[in-house]
């Protein structure tokens, strides 16, 4: 079995911040960064998070693509009853 990137990529985050998170109880900053510097990358990658999921994600607003949405659903149900 291979171990996914996702998973790969959650572990190394956990460590980091557990790293950080030692450190910074031993009294030493292992961030050289300013706080107003590390709210503001955080602010940029929120934004751009946000906006890859509104980008990715179907947004149906007319309602054709609302009833379009509608009868997909139901294939799918259809197609999951049908597999049972």
């Amino acid at each position: 079995m291979k171990i996914s990137a996702s998973t790969v990529t959650r572990t190394v985050v956990l460590a980091i911040a557990l790293v950080n998170q030692i450190l910074t109880a031993a009294g030493l900053n292992p961030l050289p960064f300013a706080e107003e510097t590390v709210y503001e990358l955080l602010a940029a990658v929120f934004t751009l998070g946000a906006a890859a999921v509104a980008w990715w994600k179907n947004n149906s607003f007319t309602d054709e693509a609302i009833a379009a949405d509608a009868y997909m659903n139901k294939l799918k149900e259809k197609r999951e009853s049908e597999d049972i």
